[in-house]
């Protein structure tokens, strides 16, 4: 990590207004993420992890409060988003909805040939390029979708439980396989998972979220080094008390937001 910051979240809130009543999503959130930074969002179901990755996007307007994402002078698009379903294109193949976003703006065929062709590679569907995503499993469906999304160069990645509805064998190789790729960009990532696990694997710093309506709690940063495997997080006892304390936290918010 440089230690210049990329995304600055200041007092972000987002209420959603309904004909008799409203909703307060997220309450005053305020985060600071560097560039490089690989961060874990985790917090109990509807506490707005989502929501937030939304304003980030662009798709959703705060209620109050701000956000500036540090951008770099070019034509890099300032973010990518990954969603745990629903992220390919049914008419396109494989390849071309890796290229998609590349297509659309309009850069030299060479370079979005390279770029397509490289990803493809990385994420292991060379021999499958031609398919369409209907012949394909969820686990090479989301393949696409992290392809597509690094192959776009954005300046941050947001991804929202990418891995979720995958079997477990399918999600440790993604796990790996988006490691592998990260580590060699370094892209500013926010990721949202219900996984202890694979927010430890993966992050450099977790963001714990209250329950409805989502604060931020507390922050732990991740002690064990890179590159480490889960074997290697299962394994280590400083890592284990991590995984009590987040999973106590958790287990408190579930049990606050039934009362």
């Amino acid at each position: 990590m440089s230690g210049k910051v990329k995304i600055s979240i200041d007092n972000l809130t987002k209420i959603f207004y309904k004909k008799s009543n409203s909703v307060t999503a997220i309450k005053d959130i305020s985060l600071q993420v560097e560039e490089g930074e690989f961060i874990c969002l985790v917090g109990p179901s509807g506490c707005g992890k989502t929501t937030l990755l939304r304003i980030l996007a662009g798709l959703e307007t705060p209620s109050s409060g701000s956000f500036l994402i540090a951008s770099e002078a070019g034509e890099r698009p300032l973010q990518s988003m990954v969603f745990q379903e629903k992220g390919v294109i049914p008419w396109l193949t494989v390849e071309e909805n890796v290229a998609f976003g590349l297509k659309m703006r309009h850069l030299p065929k060479e370079y979005v040939k390279k770029q397509t062709d490289y990803y493809l590679k990385k994420v292991g569907l060379s021999k499958f390029s031609s398919l369409y995503p209907k012949e394909l499993s969820g686990g090479m469906k989301q393949r696409i979708s992290i392809a597509r999304a690094f192959a776009n160069d954005p300046e941050i990645l947001l991804m929202d439980e990418p891995f979720a509805a995958l079997d477990e064998q399918n999600k440790f190789i993604l796990q790996e396989e988006l490691l592998s790729i990260w580590s060699e960009n370094k892209k500013t990532v926010l990721f949202i998972t219900h996984s202890i696990d694979e927010a430890l694997l993966l992050s450099d710093r977790i963001v714990l979220l209250s329950s409805h309506p989502g604060e931020i709690v507390s922050e732990i940063k991740v002690p064990l080094p890179r590159p480490r495997t889960m074997e290697q997080v299962r394994a280590n006892t400083e890592m284990a008390e991590q995984f009590i304390t987040i999973w106590n936290h958790l287990q408190q918010e579930v049990q606050k937001s039934r009362k």
